[in-house]
Order: structure tokens, then sequence, then C-alpha cells
């Protein structure tokens, strides 16, 4: 089963990667981009079956090792 882990600063946290795209896009022409915030995805293919279990498992992950939740905040998606 896979799960997608996508990881986020949390509001109000300087995101300094978001405004260099940001400033890029602007400077190759892109009008109208008014703010950009960087984050990661990460796929997890896991051997638990049940969707809840899995949900569980990469929630857990994500809280322990794959997001600083000082600063961070991620959402799962499990896909069956």
């Amino acid at each position: 089963m896979k799960a997608i882990v996508t990881v986020m600063l949390k509001p109000g946290v300087l995101d300094p990667q978001g405004k260099a795209i940001a400033h890029a896009l602007g400077t190759l022409g892109f009008a109208g981009v008014n703010d950009v915030r960087a984050g990661k995805v990460i796929e997890l293919e896991l051997t638990e079956t049940d969707p809840v279990r899995a949900r569980a498992q990469a929630e857990d992950m994500a809280r322990k090792l794959l997001a600083n939740t000082v600063i961070e905040s991620f959402r799962v998606q499990v896909d069956g």
C-alpha cells in the first residue's frame, strides 16, 4: 500500500527556498505569482494492507522523522 506524506512549513515560518523560487519565476517572466511555499513529498511503499493502519503508520513516521513538527505540518494520503 502506498502512503504519500506531504510536508510543508507552517504558516508564518520564513521560507527562503520559496522566496528564491518566486524571485526566479519573476525574472523568467512569470507574472502574477504573489507567494511560493516549498515543501517535500515522500512516497512510502508499505506492506500494511489495512488503509487505517497504513495511515497510522505513516503519520507516526512523519511525527518521529519525516517532519519537524515544531515548524512543519504534514498530511498523509493512503492509496490502496
